[in-house]
Parts: structure tokens; sequence; C-alpha cells
């Protein structure tokens, strides 16, 4: 589920509702050791975009 998160992520990249609603999925969907990679994972490739939304989303389920 992990890659397939990542995939969708990276298509809906490039609108801010779309992939904050994906990533509310993601984050809904993973176990906890997923969630922790992806995490890494969008601030690496998304950060400068959306860190907002990211901090957002993770600061939600902890």
């Amino acid at each position: 589920m992990l890659e397939y998160f990542k995939t969708i992520l990276s298509k809906v990249s490039f609108d801010k509702r779309l992939f904050e609603k994906e990533l509310r999925k993601a984050v809904k969907s993973l176990i906890s050791d997923e969630l922790e990679e992806l995490k890494k994972w969008c601030y690496t490739k998304f950060g400068h975009m959306y860190g907002p939304i990211i901090d957002k989303q993770f600061v939600l389920i902890r």
C-alpha cells in the first residue's frame, strides 16, 4: 500500500487540494512503520511545496 500511495501522491502533486485529500487517505490507511517512511518521503519529495500540509496531516495522527 505504501508504494501505491507514493504513486498517487506523485500523480496529484500538481493540485494542493488533491494532494492533501490523498495524503489524508494514506495516513488513515497505513500502519505506523509505513507512516514513518511515508512521512520522510513526503518531506523529501514535496516538503518545499506542501510542508504545512504534510505537517498538518502527520500532527493529526500523533
